[in-house]
Order: structure tokens, then C-alpha cells, then sequence
């Protein structure tokens, strides 16, 4: 499966370091063979397909107490255009380290590392990149990046990325290989592309893995422990082979809960959180990622410069994936980040409350208003309501149409780039039986197995199929069309509008079955209209009433719909 997408290199003079014994090095070099799917080729490959990952391998001269604090490496990749590219490598324990890299360009490579370690230092290679071969979005289209336009995110061929994530903060750290497995067969099968998880012990694992190892130790002067990130390293390729987008959580900030000391946003100095951070940069920037630096923090007022000097370390070098702060519920940082050239994505987390305030923040407060404002940036959000999940008000768990209504506002709210969605029992990894590890107040969930298939996540499949058939990267907030909007009065009956750029199409969702009213003069040339059933991804056919200069459009049964107009290509 992963021939062709994978290099392995040792070390270029790998019998210099002392204790190295020839049948070691041959066993090495057979298990390069075989993870790069060559296990029968008599000497290593030197291909490596385009929007792969180029894997080197050396050896470090000496053994160091904290390599994380006492040793650094380096590796400088030039392109056959000449382009350089100077990334960071990472210990992966005893005397092995690492170079991760994804090249993007056809032709011949060259590479050379520097260090303070002469085993790491000044070792050089090449290898040739030729076309992808694969299948998966990743292999045809690229990794993700964010639109010249800066309103969404596209792969590397400008192919549009509609961004929809699950949210499963726990599943990398405590599943299985075999249940990691399964997890991804449904969340591909329901048409998600992403997969939002924490990288680190946290608050809801403070132990770490399944195994209980966790990322690092101390305080002060951490140590990493490479066999936890091993681990999530499978993982990782797990999903993006399922071709899914990896957005894992590099430094957890919350300072609430009982411990939030296990936090590593929130209890580590700024100089170990870079380090942390540019560590697990290093592990997986040869995969198809966008990082989410902080997770649920406060990043406003006196913090802001905090996150601020933290982002511009771990990503002062130009060469990332697309980067985002996670926040807590309803705030908002756009003012505070706004010039900070390495955030390429404003997130935002209405959380889980449902009082008419939380529905309203949606539409008419920063996430709606804020888009307008320089520079661009595609707004996504990152935590809506959580399904099954008990809401802060009404002390009700959240229903599919809860968390329907959150995100279908939540795409139309902006221009459209995407949105994420939580099912309570699938974020914490529970089997059933109590809370979530530091949140009781949420209720006890279902089983993960049993909420993957909750009715709003099986309906994301819909929502998915919707968007990703309409030119959705060129939609963009249209309240204007509608002469009358019933959410002034009361925010669980807003009706959200939006229009692509060149007037073609019209998106509109109401949350509840009333009457859509638009003018006739703002309809596209030619047009043709469908309701669009989010619970069953259905379509009907619309019929209109004239009212006037207008029309009246009525959804034909209860709850939730979305109104389709097309027109005519011209």
C-alpha cells in the first residue's frame, strides 16, 4: 500500500559509529526495504512520488541525556527548481533520528543535514520524485493549503478542500490499531475529511495513551518518550491512507478542570512549549496535515501575546500546513491574531450552550460580521454542539437537529470553507459507563461504537453531498436576499442566506418549517429551485406563491430545510 510514497535512507556512512556491527546494519537496511515497499528490490529505492513523504534515517555519534534540550538536526532539501526548503528533524529515541519531508515538485532532489552531532551532521542524498500514483484525494490533488483568495482551503492543485471534521480529541491516543481501523471506515463512509485529535496527554487523558505513557515529563526542562509518538505516528498514516486530513492538537491550553497542570498550552514555559511543539512538526510535517497549535484555551488580552511568540517560533520558518488556534466556546481572537503572518485559519467553537445568546452569537456576532474585515482568512467552526451532549442551559443533551442547525448556520454564516462535528462518546474514546474523564457535567455517552452512528453524524453524509456538488468555495452571505427575517425575533427560527460569486446559485437554511420569502429580481436568469432535506438528503420540488414583487416559498413538511436555487449557465 505504501509503495512508491515512502524513502527510507540510513545514515550515508552508517559503520563510523562506534558499536556499529554489520549484521545490524543489514538488518536495517531490510526493514528500510520493506516500510518502503520494496522488500525484494536488492538495493534502496530512489524514487519517491510526488505529495509522498521522504523519510531519512541516521545515527547520532553519541547518546544524550535529553536530546529534546541537548542536540538539534537540521535538513536543507533543494528542488529541481532550485527552491530551498530547511526543515527540522526529530530524535525518535537511542541514537536514531529522523528527516521528514514532502516534496512537491517533479524531478531530481538533493538533500544535506546540519548538526552539532557529527553523525548527523553534513549527510547528503537525492532521490528523484515522480507522479503520484494513487487514488486517495492526497495523491491526486496534494496536501491542503489555504485558497489565493484566502476565503477556503484547496489542495495543492487548486482543487477546492471542503473542510468537515470529526471530532475525536481522544480516539488517536486510546483506540486500538484494529479500532482506529473501523473508526476510519465509517467516518470515510459518512464523507468526513478530517479528523480533529490531541497529540499529548490532556485533561480528558491525563494518563496519556492506552498504555499510559504519555508525551513527555517534567516541567521545566521536558523529556519526550519517542514510543508514545510512535504509536500515534501509525495512526497519523492511518488517516491520511483513509484519505482523511490529520488536525491533531499540538499543545493543549485550558487552564480549568481539576488538573490543568496536564495541559501542555497551559503548564509548560513558552521555551518548552516551542520545543514540544516544533518536535511533533517535525514528526508529521512529511504528512498531509493542518495544526491546530493551541487547543480550547484563552488566547485575548494578556494571552494573546503569549500564543503570539509561541506561533512565530514554531512556524517561523514559511514551510506549513495551513495553522489555526482551537478556542474556548465563544471566544473570539480575529482582532488579537489578525496580523500574525503564520495563522492561515480564524477557528471558532460556539461550544455547547443553546439559550437564544449561544444561537445568536452564530449569526449575528464576530463569526458573521468579522469575514468582511482585512486580511481574509477562511472562518471554520471548529466546535459546534456536541451530539448527545448535555447543553449548558436547558441541561438537555443535544439532538441531531441541534447540531444540524448549528452547522448548516455555521457554513453560510461566512464564505464557505467547511465546518467540524462532535459526537458525545466518539470525542473522549468512552465505552458507556460514566463521563468522560474531567467532564461530568456532560453526560454520561453512548459507547463510541454505538454514537459513531448517531442520526446527526450518519446525516454529515448529506450535508457533505450537498456542498460538495455546488460550487460552495464561491458562496458567500447574502442576508439581502430575503425581505423578511424571522430570526430578529427569535433566533431558533434564523434563516441563513448565502449567493456564490457569480449569482448562480442560492443556499438558504431554515431551522424550522416557515415561509422563505425572496425578492423575484434577485433570482438568477433561468432559474430552477429544490428543497433539500438534511435529515434524509432528499430532494423536492419547490412550489412558489407570488406575493408581489416576490416570492414565498414554503418548505413542503416539519423541521429543517435547505431551499436550492440554480440558474442558468450563461
Amino acid at each position: 500500500m505504501l509503495a512508491g510514497r515512502h524513502l527510507f535512507y540510513m545514515s550515508s556512512t552508517p559503520c563510523e559509529r562506534p558499536g556499529w556491527r554489520p549484521g545490524f546494519a543489514a538488518l536495517a537496511l531490510i526493514g528500510c526495504l520493506w516500510l518502503a515497499g520494496c522488500a525484494t528490490a536488492p538495493t534502496p529505492a530512489r524514487t519517491i512520488e510526488r505529495w509522498g513523504r521522504v523519510e531519512i534515517t541516521l545515527a547520532s555519534r553519541q547518546s544524550y541525556a535529553n536530546p529534546l534540550q541537548d542536540q538539534q538536526l537540521t535538513a536543507t532539501f533543494t528542488a529541481p527548481s532550485g527552491r530551498q526548503f530547511t526543515v527540522d528533524g526529530f530524535w525518535d529515541g537511542g541514537t536514531t533520528w529522523r528527516v521528514r519531508f514532502m516534496p512537491d515538485e517533479l524531478g531530481q532532489w538533493t538533500w544535506r543535514t546540519a548538526s552539532g552531532d557529527s553523525g548527523l551532521n553534513a549527510r547528503q542524498g537525492r532521490f528523484a520524485c515522480v507522479p503520484a500514483s494513487g487514488q486517495d484525494r492526497f495523491s491526486r490533488h496534494g496536501p491542503v493549503r489555504v485558497s489565493a483568495n484566502r476565503r477556503h482551503l484547496e489542495h495543492a492543485d487548486g482543487t477546492p478542500f471542503f473542510w468537515l471534521a470529526d471530532t475525536c480529541w481522544n480516539g488517536a491516543l486510546l483506540a486500538t490499531p484494529e479500532e482506529w481501523s473501523f473508526y476510519l471506515r465509517e467516518r470515510a463512509r459518512q464523507q468526513f475529511t478530517a479528523v480533529q485529535w490531541v497529540a499529548t496527554q490532556w485533561r480528558a487523558a491525563p494518563e496519556g495513551d492506552l498504555l499510559k505513557r504519555r508525551a513527555f515529563t517534567g516541567l521545566e526542562q521536558i523529556a519526550v518518550h519517542p514510543e508514545f509518538f510512535q504509536q500515534l505516528d501509525a495512526k497519523a498514516d492511518a488517516l491520511n491512507r483513509a484519505g482523511l486530513l490529520n488536525v491533531p492538537v499540538l499543545l493543549w491550553a485550558i487552564g480549568g478542570g481539576s488538573n490543568p497542570k496536564v495541559n501542555p498550552g497551559f503548564a509548560l514555559p513558552e521555551d518548552q512549549a516551542v520545543k514540544l511543539a516544533r518536535y511533533m512538526v517535525a514528526r508529521w510535517q512529511g504528512n498531509h496535515v493542518v495544526w491546530f497549535l493551541p487547543g480550547d484555551g484563552d488566547y485575548r488580552r494578556e494571552q494573546a501575546e503569549r500564543w503570539k511568540r509561541i506561533g512565530r517560533a514554531v512556524f517561523s520558518g514559511g514551510l506549513h500546513a495551513p495553522v489555526s488556534l482551537h478556542p474556548g466556546g465563544m471566544h473570539w481572537n480575529w482582532n488579537e491574531f489578525k496580523d500574525e503572518a503564520w495563522l492561515d485559519l480564524i477557528g471558532y467553537q460556539s461550544g455547547h450552550g443553546d439559550d437564544d445568546r449561544a444561537l445568536q452569537w452564530i449569526n449575528t456576532g464576530p463569526p458573521a460580521t468579522d469575514w468582511r474585515k482585512e486580511p481574509p482568512r477562511p472562518f471554520i467552526n471548529l466546535e459546534p454542539p456536541y451530539e448527545n451532549h448535555i447543553a449548558y442551559q436547558s441541561k438537555q443533551p443535544h439532538d441531531a437537529h441541534s447540531v444540524r442547525r448549528a452547522t448548516y448556520w455555521s457554513l453560510l454564516n461566512a464564505p464557505t470553507a467547511g465546518v467540524s462535528y462532535g459526537g458525545h462518546g466518539v470525542w473522549g474514546w468512552d465505552d458507556g459507563t460514566k463521563p468522560p474523564t474531567d467532564h461530568k457535567n456532560s453526560g454520561t455517552p453512548l459507547p463510541w461504537r454505538e454514537a459513531l452512528l448517531m442520526p446527526g453524524a450518519e446525516q454529515m453524509a448529506h450535508l457533505a453531498g450537498l456542498f460538495t456538488t455546488l460550487p460552495f468555495h464561491t458562496l458567500r452571505p447574502a442576508p439581502e436576499l430575503l425581505v423578511k427575517q424571522p430570526g430578529a425575533a427569535s433566533p431558533r427560527q434564523w434563516i441563513a442566506a448565502s449567493r456564490s460569486e457569480d449569482g448562480r446559485w442560492i443556499v438558504a437554511y431554515t431551522p424550522v418549517q416557515q415561509a422563505i420569502e425572496i425578492r423575484q429580481r434577485d433570482l438568477p436568469h433561468g432559474f430552477q429551485m429544490q428543497w433539500f432535506n438534511p435529515r434524509d438528503g432528499k430532494r423536492v420540488a419547490v412550489i412558489g406563491v407570488v406575493n408581489g414583487d416576490n416570492l414565498l416559498l414554503t418548505p413542503p413538511g416539519e423541521g429543517d430545510w435547505v431551499l436550492l436555487v440554480a440558474g442558468k449557465q450563461s
